[in-house]
């Protein structure tokens, strides 16, 4: 099915372990506020609705997008008893090639993270061509990016506890 016919947040294909024994850190980008405040939500309540206890969720913020990698690698290095991080961005693409240096260099340096730690380190940034695509991933007709990432921080917990 084409991406523009789906809600890309439907789950009912797969199982979802219970989160009541994890601690789970959120960094989510100030930089397009109003996209990344909605996937913050999403990510949040999510969590919340997998029994993870409130206070194991772990929330701040950073400036934007291409901080999202040092500061989970902070996180990680400070507060070690996580057992995952999600990182909450969204970038849309402008006239410059701006777009592509941060969209690069935040993917490779968010899976650098959870390879330097051997947690789970989760991408949550929205990658769009323009503002209503972003509306759309997060709480529109695509669903929310944010509740994505959070199902895939408790499925990647649950995998490294259990490998």
């Amino acid at each position: 099915m084409a991406t523009h016919l789906k809600n890309l947040s439907d789950f009912s294909h797969t199982t979802i372990p219970g989160g009541e024994n994890f601690k789970i850190g959120i960094i989510v980008a100030e930089w397009n506020a109003k996209i990344t405040g909605a996937l913050y939500e999403g990510a949040f309540s999510t969590l919340k609705k997998h029994q993870v206890k409130e206070e194991n969720i772990v929330s701040l913020s950073v400036p934007g997008t291409f901080e999202l990698s040092s500061a989970a690698d902070i996180l990680l290095a400070k507060q070690q008893d996580l057992d995952a991080v999600i990182c909450i961005g969204c970038v849309i693409q402008g006239d410059t090639k701006h777009f592509d240096f941060i969209c690069d260099a935040a993917a490779h340096g968010i899976t650098n993270v959870g390879l330097k730690h051997g947690k789970p380190v989760i991408f949550g940034v929205l990658t769009t061509n323009d503002e209503q695509q972003a509306i759309d991933r997060a709480g529109g007709v695509h669903g929310n990016k944010g509740d994505e990432a959070a199902i895939t921080a408790i499925k990647m917990a649950h995998f490294a506890a259990h490998v």
